[in-house]
């Protein structure tokens, strides 16, 4: 009763208590925090302004923010009676990230799983997550690649190890439509994808040349193999606990989104628009033929990036492009370790492991730098470009190696390949690099060319390109043909997560996942369940069948089978015949240039039967042409053998292990490769 009769007495007091306080200019802000603003930090003077607007409204008996929009009406009101004369002060730039600026696009969830999203003109939805994005009416364009109403769904994957993508509504052209008439339009293409309740909602939000996007929850077998191994679900969601809870979030959490700040998205530089520009126009002319572009540039700088935006610009106005891969560590559609050429027809929305092809022509090097190898190196380049038909635009991509002997190598390959355009990289951070202008290339000489001037006039047709070139030496002219390139220079200002401190485990991460994205086609398609790799069942491959060589190191033939057990094995075709011989191991004694028709899992050797137990994806048609295994220093995730589902000893993991053993791969700490004596077998992991 007592605590009745005193809450009352309160609440009518605090506002005059307060209006008094406020009414005394010395208790809003004394002389010492007068005196001590200038010293405070930007956060606390801040602080400070607010508190003092809030207690100043409170004394005035009003809500704050309506005396700020109040303020602000009459502050505008005032400039509009300035006389004409009077210079008026500039306005200070709009934030990107608020709300009054750049509206916030309508989401609503129209179904298990799918979100409706309206996207004004030149508007953005920057996200993370995958899901898959169909235009229903209007055009956007993600990372490149225009997706226009009616073109099929396209899958997107945003992931955390890469910049985050961005769907922009793009203009379009609506030629002598008024806005009553592309609604009814609108309102007729959505018929078949919403109910008559969303079609309300989507039309009342409705605003001309608006794109009307779906996005859909998605869940590929590559997606599902990944994140089953832990730690690896962060790669495409990470939670966030300081994030707002509300119907939008729970909207794209259906989905498996999350929308993100616009400036971690994708944001190209001036130059990098320029040089986009004028590729896709010289590639779509064809008045010269199909150009050939090289991109260069130190590592980490934005290459990768650059490619893939270029590709799907190009798949915009053309119905494929051609791109050979020359970089070892960071490949785009193989795992690690190969030299490639691929014909891409559909767009890269994603990082490399979420899009795994099979090339036109691939060559295993087995390592992932050329350094102690570069001659190797170069005449596995010509191979695969020899199957270059110059029927669409090359892209070549290159490594991140560009001092000392890279930069002549470097020279080396623009002889070789003699692209049209050099497109060279450049950042604040990066070593310096000089300009690749074809007087420069034409008067250094490279690692194995010598330069050659007055052979700039002279040439080979391609093929006979490909097949003449040869090392240059003292004696003898090098028949290397120079026909001069364009150089376009683009200055990167990527904002580098990517320090010289944690480069090194980054990129192993990343080629890891390709891996394991490689691996990922193993498994049935959704919605079927995952099986563990030692559920599925492997190929059985005689020992007199294949012929064996390590690539990475040189190892005693006693030794061989300790190398290849448990290993990540290139399947390769040799020109040679390897049957009739003995009952085996056939082993190599160089390393051959050949065809690589894929990649497996060497799950086991067993003694008795003499056979090679291979895990692979590759279709059994190409299999039978397979007829040497080549293995390299490319290892197996570590992942994959410590979460392996079993009962007693894990096969293959061990904490007595040799790692001194010849032949033995990089130290991942657990495989185990025991090889018993007199003939009998090796130790048969309990696979089934």
């Amino acid at each position: 009763m007592a605590d009745a009769l005193l809450l009352p007495k309160r609440d009518p007091g605090r506002p005059t208590w307060l209006r008094v306080r406020k009414a005394r200019p010395q208790l809003v802000l004394s002389r010492r925090l007068r005196r001590r603003f200038g010293t405070l930090r930007w956060c606390g003077r801040r602080r400070l302004r607010r508190r003092r607007r809030l207690l100043l409204a409170r004394a005035a008996g009003v809500d704050w923010k309506e005396g700020a929009r109040q303020g602000l009406r009459a502050a505008a009101a005032a400039a509009a009676r300035r006389p004409e004369t009077a210079a008026p002060s500039p306005a200070p730039a709009p934030a990107p990230a608020c709300p009054a600026s750049v509206p916030i696009p309508p989401v609503r969830p129209v179904g298990p799983g799918r979100v409706l999203l309206l996207l004004p003109v030149e508007q953005g939805f920057t996200f993370s997550g995958i899901c898959r994005v169909t235009c229903l009416y209007g055009q956007v364009q993600v990372f490149g690649f225009t997706i226009s109403q009616g073109q099929p769904s396209q899958d997107v994957f945003s992931t955390y190890t890469h910049t985050f993508l961005t769907i922009n509504a793009v203009h379009y052209s609506m030629p002598e439509k008024s806005r009553k008439e592309m609604k009814r339009e609108a309102r007729t293409l959505l018929k078949s994808h919403l109910n008559l309740d969303d079609r309300c909602w989507a039309m009342k939000n409705f605003s001309p040349l608006c794109s009307i996007v779906m996005l859909e929850h998605l869940k590929t077998s590559t997606v599902n193999f990944i994140t089953s191994y832990p730690g690896l679900s962060h790669v495409f969601e990470q939670e966030n606990r300081t994030c707002k809870i509300n119907s939008e979030y729970l909207a794209l959490t259906s989905v498996g989104i999350k929308k993100e700040k616009k400036r971690k998205g994708l944001h190209l530089t001036e130059s990098a628009l320029s040089a986009l520009e004028e590729l896709v126009s010289v590639s779509c002319e064809e008045v010269d033929g199909c150009p050939v572009i090289l991109v260069c540039g130190s590592q980490d700088i934005g290459k990768s990036t650059f490619n893939r935006y270029l590709i799907n610009q190009l798949l915009n106005s053309i119905s494929c492009v051609d791109y050979l891969e020359c970089d070892l560590g960071q490949t785009e559609f193989t795992p690690p370790g190969c030299i490639s050429l691929f014909n891409v027809t559909e767009p890269i929305l994603g990082p490399p492991f979420t899009h795994q092809r099979t090339p036109q022509k691939m060559v295993y090097y087995g390592k992932l730098s050329c350094k102690s190898n570069c001659e190797s190196y170069i005449e596995i380049i010509k191979y695969v470009f020899s199957s270059y038909k110059r029927e669409a635009p090359l892209l070549i991509n290159t490594m991140g190696w560009v001092a000392d002997e890279g930069l002549l190598l470097l020279i080396d390959l623009i002889r070789l390949l003699s692209p049209s355009h050099v497109v060279q990289f450049s950042s604040v951070s990066s070593k310096f690099m000089p300009n690749l202008t074809p007087e420069y290339v034409d008067s250094v000489n490279g690692l194995y060319t010598k330069s050659r001037r007055r052979m700039r006039n002279r040439g080979f047709p391609l093929a006979e390109f490909a097949e003449n070139f040869e090392f240059a030496d003292e004696e003898k002219e090098s028949p290397v043909m120079f026909t001069g390139h364009k150089l376009i220079s683009v200055h990167s200002e990527f904002t580098f997560r990517i320090t010289s401190r944690n480069r090194q485990s980054h990129n192993r991460i990343l080629r890891e996942l390709a891996v394991l994205g490689y691996l990922g086609q193993l498994q049935p398609p959704v919605p079927k369940p995952l099986s563990p790799l030692h559920g599925l069942t492997p190929y059985q491959v005689p020992f007199n069948a294949v012929a064996l060589r390590i690539t990475h190191s040189d190892v005693a033939p006693t030794h061989i089978l300790y190398a290849v057990n448990a290993s990540w094995v290139a399947l390769c075709k040799i020109l040679d015949d390897v049957r009739g011989y003995t009952n085996g191991p056939i082993l190599l004694a160089q390393t051959p240039i050949c065809d690589c028709l894929g990649f497996g899992i060497c799950r086991g050797v067993d003694m008795e039967k003499r056979l090679y137990l291979i895990l692979t994806p590759v279709p059994p048609e190409e299999l039978r042409t397979v007829n040497c295994l080549l293995v390299g220093a490319i290892s197996i995730p570590q992942c994959v053998f410590k979460n392996q589902r079993c009962e007693g000893t894990v096969p293959y993991v061990t904490t007595d292990y040799n790692f001194k053993l010849p032949g033995a791969s990089e130290k991942i700490g657990a495989r185990e490769t025991r090889e018993t004596h007199k003939g009998k077998s090796y130790p048969k992991p309990n696979f089934r």
